[in-house]
Formats: structure tokens, C-alpha cells, sequence
């Protein structure tokens, strides 16, 4: 079965068992810039849902793509090619969607293509082990394709974050129903007419469908022709999955909300670390599991980080994701502006101290977007929830520290552990620190630097499971043992 060629509508609509499926509500895609509708598209649930995974079933069920490893390593190779002929294109969708900087958008698509390379080398890789555990006794490990897989992916990184997790399910052999959200309805759709394009991708391994709710996803979660789900989201849906989950004892993977710290000691190298540190809390909006949103400052140098940091800020330049002049573009809807104030707002009335007041562009030509400036705050009690609870905002506290020690306990003293960063020059301290950090990925003199060929992923309230990296078939495959005895020959 080889994919169709698209013909997308000019209406998102959803991409299922190889068709533009026309179902749903007619609904506008708003530019979070501008606060203006931009294009249409069609609002999914549970109907959607099921018909997707009916499509997956069958591709898994009556093809040779779970079997063909050769097919899906060369699938996802001209996948990768087909999403880079088209990366521009793409990259200006995202600013125009979800309002990020085209500097930011354009990072966002770079990802694709290395990570679909990737992938395809592991679909080769499959394979188990056999040997003969004592004479006359052959045992094997099959490593099999689990089944269906339901990857339910958020708006913030929507084309990016969807092919994380279907480039290392479609490798395993499994196929897959992909749910995103209508905040990013345009880009899905023009991510299913790239996908459509690969004719080495057989009908039905890929659907994807949108919906501006929940319910699609939710029978994602509880069908049982679906064993494997993939989310990426806030830590209490993703509990509210992990519970729901379990009625079918399903292979669940988790990538989590995070308030990931800066730990920057005296020794720190400041010319390099505050670029970064700046970069923690503004990219992507602050919109990024991964933003630095906590800065644990040693007392001998918390005067230069606080005044340098405040500079800093003070310049980014907050504005519609077109102009390339801006740092750093909008939040994802007007609704988020005002929770991220919130926030600030009952910090700052429970003790926060203000170095930085950014808050939301209330007047002029912006006033219609969502923009929110970068704040920076500081406290002294770890126990604000600015300081414990995700802000998905471009807001930063900071707390000063006197002692390695205290700087360790400060930093695991989160409900998170999804990243972490070591600002120093002496050659022992990082990786004696980062030992003792309870969280899944450590940078060291950097901030966010991840690849493709590594494990990305967190623990405690940070999820469970990884994406990328050779752990990242783990969630879709099964192992099988089959053992042999061998007959002894007549005498």
C-alpha cells in the first residue's frame, strides 16, 4: 500500500488512513501575534480518533511495514529529506501559528531532519539476541513492534515534538495516531501533506488529526487496540494519563513539566554564562519544558549576575514574530499573558523581590498579541509557588547561596528534575555536582543542549521514559523469549 499525494484544503483538515478527512467543526486559526484569525480548520474528537486508529490497526495488522525494517529505515530517511525541501515554508508557518521568532521557528524545523536520520539508522536495529544457553537448549529474544501508538503532542513545539516521537515508533515498526492541538491545526496539516509526499510510508502508518478539546485524546489513552501512548505536556495531565493508562496496563511514555536551575558559582565564566541565562528564560517565549525558570546564585557573585542579568533583559526586544529585529515573539494566546501575570503579580505580594518587571504590552500597535517581557524576581523562601510551580513564561527567580552544598540542596528541592545547569571553570566541580543532581539531563557551561543520538527525558514529576537516543524504542517494542530443545541424534 503506497501513500497518497496530497491535496490539502485550504481548510486544516485531518490526515487518516492516507485521506483528508472533512469532519468536525469549522474554526479559526488565530495569529497569537496579532490576535487575528489567519486560516481555518476543523475541530476533531473522538470520532476522528477512532477512525484514526481503526486506519492504524489495519496498517499494523495486514502490511509488511511492522516486518520491513529495510522500508521504514528508507521511509524515515526520505522523510527527513522531504521536511528540509520544505523547512522555510514550515519555519513560517510556526512564527505565524504558535509566534515565534523566525530565528526560534527555524531551530525548531533544523531538529526534524536530524532526528528522522536518526531514527531511520535505529529501525535497523531492531533486532534481538540468540544463543544457546546450555547444549541441546536454544534460546532467542525477539524485540517486537508493540502495536498502535497513540503520541499526543502540545502546541509549543508542535512540528518538532511530533516527529520526536513518531520517528522512533514509526522505526520500531509500530504505527501511529498522532492528536495535536488546534493551536498548531496549520502546521499538523502541513506536516501530514510533508508525510503524505513519502510514498515509502504506507497508508495508514501515519494519522493525525486535531482537536481543540480532549476527548480524542482520552480515547487514545483507554482503547485497548492502542498499548503504547507518548505524551508531552504538563505534569497533571500527564498524571491524569499515567492513572487512565493503567486500566489496560499500557506502555506509557512521559516527558514532563520542568523548573529547571541555573547553578552559577564564583568561579563561573560571566561573559559566557549570561547570554545563556538570558536565553533560558526568553526563548520560545518561556513556552519550553526545558526554561531555566529558577537561577541559584553563589553570594560572592550575585551582584554582577543581578545587575548583568537586568541589563540584559532590559534590552530584549518583545514583538511580532515577522520582525527580525525582535528577541523574542508572543505566548500562545492572550488567556496565557494574563496567567503568567497572575503568577508574578501574587509573588511579588507574598515577598518576591522585582529586579525585573517586565509584564504584559498593554498599549500601542501590540496591545492585540500576546506579549509578555521577560521578568526577573527574587526570593529568599523556596517555598513561593513562583518558585516550586512550572510558569510556562518567560520569568525567572532568583535565589543566592553561599555554599556548594547549599547549592545542591536548593536545586533538588523540587517536585521536578528535568534539567539542570553547572556554571563553573573548576575542572572538578561540575561533575561532582552534577552527580548529585536529581534530575535526567545535566549541561555544563551551556543550557538546553541536547541531540538527537542521547536520551532526553526527566524524573520525579518530569515524566518517565526517554525520547531520543537508543531508549527511545523503548516505549514501542516488546520482547518475545522463544527456546528450543534440540533432539538428541538416534544412536
Amino acid at each position: 500500500m503506497e501513500a497518497k499525494q496530497s491535496n490539502r484544503s485550504s481548510c486544516a483538515q485531518h490526515w487518516i488512513g492516507g485521506q483528508w478527512v472533512d469532519s468536525g467543526t469549522r474554526r479559526d486559526s488565530v495569529n497569537p501575534g496579532t490576535g487575528k484569525a489567519f486560516g481555518t480548520y476543523l475541530d476533531g474528537g473522538v470520532n476522528e480518533a477512532r477512525s484514526a486508529v481503526g486506519a492504524a490497526l489495519a496498517a499494523f495488522r495486514d502490511t509488511e511495514w511492522k516486518a520491513d525494517s529495510t522500508r521504514r529505515a528508507t521511509a524515515l530517511s526520505h522523510l527527513a529529506d522531504a521536511y528540509e525541501s520544505r523547512a522555510e515554508e514550515l519555519a513560517t508557518l510556526i512564527s505565524t501559528e504558535i509566534g515565534k521568532i523566525k530565528a526560534e521557528a527555524r531551530f525548531e524545523v533544523a531538529l526534524i531532519p536530524r532526528t528522522l536520520r536518526f531514527a531511520a539508522g535505529l529501525a535497523m536495529q531492531t533486532y534481538g539476541r540468540v544463543m544457546e544457553a546450555r547444549p541441546g537448549y536454544q534460546a532467542m529474544i525477539l524485540r517486537e513492534p508493540i502495536g498502535v501508538a497513540g503520541l499526543i503532542v502540545p502546541w509549543n513545539a508542535p512540528a518538532y515534538l511530533a516527529i520526536r516521537a513518531m520517528a522512533p515508533a514509526l522505526a520500531a515498526g509500530t504505527t501511529t495516531v498522532v492528536k495535536l492541538p488546534s493551536q498548531a491545526a496549520q502546521v499538523a496539516a502541513l506536516s501530514s501533506e510533508i508525510i503524505a509526499s513519502v510514498p515509502e510510508i504506507t497508508v495508514g502508518a501515519v494519522n493525525i488529526f486535531v482537536e481543540s478539546g480532549a476527548e480524542g485524546a482520552k480515547f487514545l489513552v483507554s482503547s485497548p487496540d492502542v498499548p503504547a501512548i507518548s505524551f508531552t505536556g504538563s505534569s497533571a495531565v500527564g498524571r491524569e494519563i499515567g492513572i487512565a493508562a493503567a486500566a489496560n496496563f499500557k506502555r506509557v511514555g512521559l516527558e514532563l513539566g520542568g523548573k529547571s536551575p541555573h547553578l552559577v558559582f564564583d568561579d563561573a565564566n560571566l561573559e559566557s554564562a549570561l547570554p545563556r541565562i538570558e536565553k533560558s528564560i526568553t526563548v520560545f517565549g518561556g513556552q519550553f519544558c526545558l526554561t531555566a525558570g529558577r537561577l541559584l546564585v553563589q553570594r560572592g557573585i550575585a551582584d554582577a549576575v543581578r545587575n548583568g542579568l537586568a541589563a540584559r533583559l532590559a534590552k530584549v526586544k518583545t514583538g511580532p514574530a515577522f520582525d527580525p529585529a525582535n528577541d523574542m515573539g508572543s505566548l500562545i494566546d492572550q488567556a496565557s499573558v494574563r496567567r503568567v501575570n497572575a503568577m508574578v503579580e501574587e509573588a511579588i505580594r507574598a515577598g518576591a523581590r522585582v529586579i525585573v518587571r517586565g509584564g504584559p504590552i498593554i498599549e500601542g500597535a501590540f496591545s492585540c498579541g500576546a506579549f509578555y517581557r521577560p521578568t526577573l524576581l527574587e526570593v529568599s523562601d523556596s517555598n513561593l509557588v513562583i518558585v516550586r510551580s512550572e510558569v510556562f513564561g518567560a520569568v525567572q527567580v532568583m535565589q543566592v547561596f553561599d555554599t556548594e552544598e547549599q547549592a545542591i540542596t536548593l536545586a533538588n528541592d523540587s517536585d521536578y528534575g528535568l534539567g539542570a545547569s553547572i556554571w563553573s571553570e573548576n575542572v572538578d566541580r561540575p561533575i561532582r555536582v552534577a552527580r548529585r543532581l536529581d534530575v535526567g539531563m545535566v549541561f555544563i557551561n551551556d543550557w538546553a543542549s541536547v541531540a538527537a543520538q542521547f536520551e532526553v527525558g526527566g524524573v520525579k514529576h518530569s515524566g518517565r521514559g526517554r525520547l531520543g537516543g537508543l531508549a527511545s524504542l523503548d516505549d514501542f517494542l516488546e520482547y518475545k523469549q522463544i527456546t528450543q530443545t534440540f533432539r538428541q541424534p538416534l544412536s
